[in-house]
């Protein structure tokens, strides 16, 4: 009874998305190590995409479009800043808020990241239809939004 129960907890959507998650983040991990990134953490990425899309956002809307409660933004950012991806600078326009840039190092890594990401989406498309591939995207992007 008990192998039973075991085997329904891995057959759990929730279960399968974070095993999948943490699967994902050793294949990207692996790719940064490669390129001689060791110390760019995947969880990284959730800071770094937006502000490769926009440079300079002020911490509130980094964390709205990066999905991060207040602490984990400023938990990531410091780590981030000790390692030379991003600087924090006071916001001109308001004096109480600061705004986020890229490094030049950070710059230089995006390439990396993209080549990463390319290779690990080759790979997915390797073992997936395009039907799958356009169904699972689109599955993910609905739980992105799933309400309470």
């Amino acid at each position: 009874m008990g192998k039973k129960n075991v085997h329904g907890i891995r057959e759990n959507l929730g279960f399968l998305l974070a095993k999948a998650s943490q699967r994902w983040n050793e294949l990207l991990y692996e790719g940064f190590c490669r390129a001689n990134y060791p110390d760019v953490r995947p969880a990284y990425g959730s800071i770094l995409i937006p502000l490769f899309e926009e440079d300079g956002l002020q911490m509130g809307e980094l964390a709205r479009r990066a999905r991060l409660s207040k602490q984990t933004m400023t938990t990531l950012i410091k780590a981030m800043e000790q390692k030379g991806l991003v600087v924090r600078r006071r916001d001109p326009e308001d004096a109480r808020a600061f705004r986020i840039y890229l490094t030049d190092r950070s710059r230089r890594f995006k390439a990396v990241a993209e080549e990463v990401l390319k290779e690990l989406d080759e790979r997915v498309k390797a073992q997936l239809t395009p039907k799958q591939v356009s169904v699972l995207k689109n599955s993910l992007k609905a739980l992105l939004n799933l309400s309470r």
